[in-house]
């Protein structure tokens, strides 16, 4: 289809642990040894030990010992011993802990733990911070970084007043829980307004008080109450501004592996599986495990093939023609389940609804169709005046989008019935993203424009030299990835519109070349091409894994089944499906 559209050719343990949820055997001994509340009795160390003279002494008697293979041994040590807390062996972790003569954490940093979970608000101000707040309801940060008398040390960046923002916003939802309304209003008074933090968020906190039970404030905070997780939480988000040489973060150890696992992913040039790759050994995929041959050809349709798509459930593959008709495929036997040809001009895009239950048709006749596929029934969506040349379905599948070249997109309920229309630019493609945030169009004008898909406004749009095809947005909706007429796809961040990566070898610059994301995990990008050859490239790094034989003629469409990691299909100007 030419570009103008005109006729052409995890869960580590069950049981509380360290860093972020409830006290160990090992954190409840540092207490017992510690001065309830007394700040001066807290001196950060590097948690090592109890206190620096402690430290200092175990230092000096403590053998000097090689490090291990290469790494620190008390990191090493520290950093198992919270792992055996997580996975629940505590008398392990005590064990390695004496041996060691390493500490998982100091005392302060344990009472300061206690203070947080048990909602001793003062107490954990004091023991953070070693002082108490000035006069604007801050801090006066002296010697945060070195610790010295003067609470635990921050890490790098940190910043105190949004700590303390954290902790008084538990507190003032906690006094909210009890309706102890005074209490609350105090805190937010004198001790959340002078913080000078955002102002949005002191607004919403302070409709709060409007709130007419507790079980209305959980809902309207999106809150679980104070003896719900939110202190875990709070403890969880303020051990990320403590340097994490006092305050080791959270599961260290399963984020180590987690990034090993990712490095060697990111490294297998055909990895196409989601499970889990095992730590006993290096990983590595084969190649001969991967899609590289063509299985089957479909030659149901009598001119040329536009686009294709499979239904989420992988059961079911649909492809559109310029022979105006959408061909539905069983993808276990890859017999034609049904032909719809009710259209009257060229198809050239389909959507298929989040339950398989329907497929939305766009075509050159100026009409999209809302087809059910059990009963075959369809709604006309007779509204557009140029060909409507894409569609996209909100992730609740109450509500989808379509796109036309009459400078329109519209969205419509199940009924037909429009609900809204953003004007101004002729559409090539638009998406709604998985999380039903955005909704995402590339017009005719060379611009990409983001829209927040709730309240209908234009977050941003992107000016761009070349002409943009096709858009598709990631699972996760991070990313965004459009072809361009310049032999170019680039992976966007949809947050910030930097480009991430750019995918290069096919050809692109007269035809719609549409492309997607692929693989287990989406862990590839592939496109279709002028030179009738299908392009594999690596997500992670770019990597070109492969380039294929497809087609006589272009490749206009290429889709990954969203169920089968090792089956794909390609459309092309041949009249075939591969």
């Amino acid at each position: 289809m030419r570009l103008d559209s005109e006729p052409s050719s995890t869960n580590p343990s069950s049981r509380p642990f360290s860093n972020g949820t409830s006290l160990s055997p090992l954190h409840k001994a540092a207490l017992s040894n510690s001065a309830n509340g007394n700040s001066q009795s807290h001196a950060a160390t590097n948690g090592s030990s109890s206190s620096h003279s402690s430290h200092s002494l175990s230092t000096h008697l403590r053998p000097s010992r090689p490090d291990y293979f290469g790494h620190d041994r008390e990191e090493v040590a520290r950093i198992l011993i919270q792992s055996l807390i997580d996975l629940g062996y505590h008398d392990a972790a005590g064990a390695l802990s004496q041996e060691s003569g390493y500490q998982l954490e100091s005392p302060s940093v344990a009472a300061f733990r206690s203070a947080v979970l048990r909602g001793q608000w003062a107490d954990a101000e004091e023991l953070l911070f070693g002082e108490t707040p000035n006069d604007r309801g801050g801090v006066n940060i002296r010697n945060l970084k070195s610790g010295t008398e003067s609470g635990l040390v921050l890490a790098e960046g940190a910043n105190a007043n949004e700590m303390l923002f954290l902790m008084r916003q538990q507190k003032f939802l906690e006094f909210l829980e009890e309706r102890d309304l005074g209490r609350a209003l105090g805190v937010l008074r004198t001790e959340l307004t002078p913080l000078n933090q955002d102002v949005a968020k002191l607004h919403a906190l302070s409709s709060l008080l409007m709130c007419h039970s507790a079980e209305d404030l959980k809902v309207q905070a999106n809150w679980d109450g104070a003896a719900g997780h939110s202190r875990r939480v709070v403890l969880s988000e303020l051990s990320k501004s403590i340097s994490p040489s006092v305050m080791i973060p959270e599961h260290r150890l399963a984020v180590l592996l987690h990034q090993v696992k990712q490095n060697q992913i990111s490294s297998c040039l055909y990895h196409n599986t989601a499970s889990s790759p095992s730590l006993y050994t290096d990983h590595f995929c084969d190649r001969s495990q991967f899609p590289l041959k063509t299985v089957l050809e479909l030659r149901k349709h009598s001119d040329e093939v536009w686009y294709l798509q499979f239904s989420h459930d992988g059961k079911r593959l649909a492809s559109t023609s310029r022979d105006s008709t959408i061909i539905i495929y069983d993808t276990e036997t890859f017999e034609v389940v049904r032909t719809l040809s009710e259209h009257s001009g060229w198809v050239a895009y389909v959507a298929w609804s989040p339950d398989c239950s329907k497929l939305i048709s766009c075509s050159h006749d100026k009409k999209a169709k809302l087809w059910d596929m059990h009963s075959g029934d369809c709604i006309t969506i007779d509204h557009h005046t140029e060909p409507v040349s894409s569609c996209s379905w909100a992730p609740d599948g109450l509500t989808f989008v379509t796109g036309s070249m009459d400078k329109q997109m519209c969205a419509w309920n199940l009924s037909g019935n429009l609900l809204y229309t953003w004007k101004g630019y002729r559409i090539n493609d638009c998406v709604i993203s998985p999380d039903g945030r955005r909704l995402i169009c590339v017009s005719t004008e060379k611009r990409i424009h983001v829209y927040n898909y709730l309240t209908r406004e234009e977050e941003y749009n992107v000016q761009l030299k070349v002409d943009l095809t096709c858009l598709n947005i990631s699972q996760d909706s991070r990313y965004m990835l459009v072809n361009m007429s310049d032999n170019e796809i680039q992976l966007l961040d949809i947050e910030t519109a930097d480009i991430v990566r750019r995918f290069m070898g096919q050809k692109q610059g007269h035809y719609v070349i549409r492309s997607a994301f692929g693989g287990a995990s989406e862990n590839f990008v592939i496109s279709g091409s002028e030179d009738s050859r299908i392009y594999i490239w690596h997500k992670d790094n770019g990597t070109l894994v492969e380039t294929l034989e497809g087609h006589s003629g272009c490749v206009n469409s290429v889709a990954w089944n969203p169920k089968d990691p090792c089956m794909f299909a390609s459309a092309g100007d041949d009249h075939v499906v591969r």
